[in-house]
């Protein structure tokens, strides 16, 4: 691939983060066709004659370091007689702040690009301008860019142009495009402008978003912009930022005289507010406007209620998955982490399947997780790889199980079943061989447990349901993803099934009562305990004694509601998804989150913060209470045997603390709706299936056939 293409870059290591350009002019006549296929150690920016090549933002995304992604462009279009094709080039992904890996296994890599133009001239033949020492390379004006930290872009710049250099980098980890590209989605107008008690001029988009903007104003030479970013405000109604902790996140510009427009080119920044640190003049809504970024997903599903409350969740989930679904899977969008984390990602996969049609997005970063799976089996806590650890953490590996078994039920993709199914066993021979005990998973130090439990000791991040139960349920998951897995795909699942029985037998010897919510939750969700009728009022009683709010974190909150409603507590479920009080879901909606929080209390009642080192205002694993909502209450749900949605199963769960609610998801056969309405006597269910289906009313079921029904 590019064999007859180079590796170049400026000749010496930029000092810091400045990023730097690469140029070739060119002549060329009677052109019919113009292909370019480019690639970079770093994100890339491509212009020829000055206008943009593609709408890929922060090409080439985000992979593990073993691949790099190359994009093919036409660029017919943008061709003259007389050419230039220039490519700004910064560290990010590569190199930058967030990839500490990178930077210590490869210190002497430089920022560096390989293309290949391919001219198709209207008599057949062909020419090629390819990337090698026959290009110029010179400093940036764009003098900082960083992930973290933003972007600085000095218009008054001179860029000196010098020979590049070829550089011997391997071209094996290139590989063609997998994942969406970043794109542009959305423009949003300043919500107000305002100053602040302490006196500072605050731009509100009235939205929590991932993206940039792009400003246009008249000024004078040598003029100064300058924005920082926030997520919220504090108490007081003032600019707020210690949640990024050490990301700065800001921007800086140098104007030119006379008319001066620009948008970033080669960071992000998650944010609601901008504080205009400087400005040519007194800034207006005029002279700015926010441009939502996130991978190119095609919106699936949507959830509707009579409770304007719940709405508003459904829409923060929806801008959680947005803001936070760029190239990979990312916990938040805004501070100094921005990774792709393995247990976010598997408690949200099935509702990011149900929001947005996700099968390209997880193919690509679960194939980066392939590459990234440890010798021993274990899956780094994030993918990719950019932090160090050999040790996998139950429920953050297991993404490596549940996604690829979830993307198959929602697409009938059994194409990343059969390229994840060895990375699987894997997974499940070392957590056997990780554990001090046979068929469980017990004596780790290196387990996340639940995450943000609300019953988590003084001065800990970790819930108090105990490690080796929580590694233990989810060693036997695992397995039995695995031996699902196996079936789908033909193989012989037979020890993999002996396995699974004696880490439930083991597990249930063990673990004979349950001490926490998430215990009780994890152990009726996934077939643990043995009285499903006892399991289950032990944890109606908790939940009611707790005032009818939960306890649970990032291991048990996915499966709550789901463990409720299995066994007989749908309108207890109910009463936790519209509970208002703190810790609920709508207690964040009513103190105005406008995205998922990663805490319940992010900010308390009296608008007080829960931490400065770990408080992200867009966080989405919590989101995953909507595939709930369309799985339970309105009772989407897929078939094992038939995945895809080739045959589904709609057995809507109403109450009557709604008049109304209603799902839309568009499916690989077509649409499927599911809604019902409260009446005097009773409830009124319309459902539409685009395939053979069985749907289950009261009790009662019906094999229908694709169409429209009224019950």
């Amino acid at each position: 691939m590019l064999n007859n293409s180079k590796w170049i870059s400026y000749p010496t290591q930029p000092n810091g983060f400045e990023a730097i350009n690469l140029k070739r002019d060119f002549n060329v006549h009677n052109v019919k066709r113009a292909t370019l296929k480019i690639t970079s150690l770093g994100c890339y920016y491509a212009e020829i004659n000055g206008r943009r090549v593609g709408d890929f933002i922060l090409a080439p995304g985000c992979t593990s370091v073993k691949r790099v992604q190359m994009q093919t462009y036409d660029v017919t279009e943008l061709l003259d007689t007389t050419n230039t094709i220039k490519v700004t080039l910064a560290l990010d992904w590569f190199k930058g702040r967030i990839n500490w890996r990178n930077s210590q296994e490869h210190p002497d890599w430089y920022q560096a690009l390989i293309c290949e133009l391919e001219l198709t001239l209207e008599n057949g033949q062909k020419e090629y301008i390819y990337s090698d020492k026959s290009w110029l390379a010179s400093m940036s004006k764009v003098t900082f860019a960083d992930i973290y930290d933003g972007e600085h872009y000095d218009s008054l710049f001179e860029e000196k142009y010098v020979p590049c250099k070829e550089f011997d980098y391997p071209k094996e980890m290139i590989v063609n495009q997998q994942g969406e590209k970043i794109v542009e989605n959305e423009i949003l107008a300043p919500h107000k402008i305002f100053v602040t008690p302490k006196g500072e001029t605050v731009i509100d988009f009235n939205q929590n978003l991932t993206g940039y903007f792009e400003f246009k104003v008249n000024a004078h030479k040598g003029d100064r912009i300058s924005f920082s970013f926030a997520e919220v405000l504090d108490s007081d109604g003032n600019f707020y930022t210690e949640n990024y902790r050490t990301a700065k996140s800001e921007f800086e510009y140098i104007c030119a005289e006379g008319e001066n427009t620009y948008k970033p080119r080669l960071t992000f920044y998650g944010f609601r507010y901008i504080r205009v640190n400087s400005f040519p003049c007194e800034i207006t809504p005029e002279h700015i406007k926010a441009i939502v970024v996130h991978s190119d997903i095609k919106r699936t599903g949507y959830l509707n209620s009579s409770s304007p409350l719940l709405n508003k969740l459904f829409s923060n989930i929806i801008w959680g998955q947005k803001g936070n679904f760029l190239d990979i899977p990312t916990d938040c969008p805004q501070r100094d982490e921005r990774m792709g984390w393995t247990g976010d990602a598997q408690v949200f996969v099935k509702t990011a399947t149900y929001n947005y049609d996700v099968e390209r997005f997880f193919e690509k970063w679960l194939r980066d997780m392939k590459l990234d799976q440890f010798e021993n089996g274990a899956l780094p806590h994030v993918v990719p790889q950019y932090w160090s650890n050999e040790k996998s953490s139950a429920a953050w590996g297991d993404a490596v199980t549940v996604c690829p078994y979830q993307i198959y039920l929602t697409y009938g993709n059994k194409k990343i079943l059969k390229e994840m199914y060895p990375c699987m066993c894997k997974y499940v021979a070392f957590m056997g061989k990780d554990s001090t005990k046979k068929y469980l998973w017990t004596g780790g130090v290196h387990h996340f447990g639940d995450w943000l439990g609300l019953d988590a000791p003084a001065g800990s991040y970790k819930g108090s349901t105990r490690d080796d139960f929580i590694a233990s349920v989810f060693y036997y998951y695992s397995t039995v993803l695995t031996i699902k897995t196996g079936r789908a795909l033909g193989k012989n699942v037979e020890k993999y099934e002996r396995l699974a029985e004696n880490i439930l037998k083991t597990i249930r010897k063990t673990f004979k009562e349950y001490k926490t919510q998430t215990e009780y939750v994890l152990a009726l969700y996934f077939g643990i305990a043995e009285d499903k009728r006892a399991t289950a009022d032990g944890l109606a009683k908790m939940i009611k004694e707790n005032g009818t709010r939960l306890q649970t974190g990032f291991v048990g909150t996915p499966y709550l509601l789901h463990a409720l409603s299995q066994n007989g507590y749908v309108e207890l479920a109910y009463d936790l998804l519209l509970q208002e009080s703190y810790p609920s879901w709508l207690y964040s909606v009513k103190q105005g989150a406008t995205t998922i929080w990663e805490h319940w209390d992010g900010v308390n009642d009296k608008g007080e913060f829960w931490s400065k080192d770990m408080n992200s205002f867009n966080h989405y694993a919590y989101g995953s209470v909507a595939d709930w909502v369309y799985g339970v209450a309105c009772g989407i749900k897929t078939v094992d045997e038939k995945p895809g949605f080739e045959e589904i199963i709609i057995a809507p769960t109403p109450t009557k603390k709604l008049d109304y609610l209603s799902a839309k998801l568009e499916t690989r056969h077509g649409e499927i709706t599911s809604a019902w309405y409260k009446e005097e006597n009773g409830f009124r269910y319309e459902i539409t299936t685009p395939v053979k289906a069985t749907v289950i009313i009261d009790g009662v079921t019906y094999n229908v056939e694709k169409g429209s029904y009224v019950f």
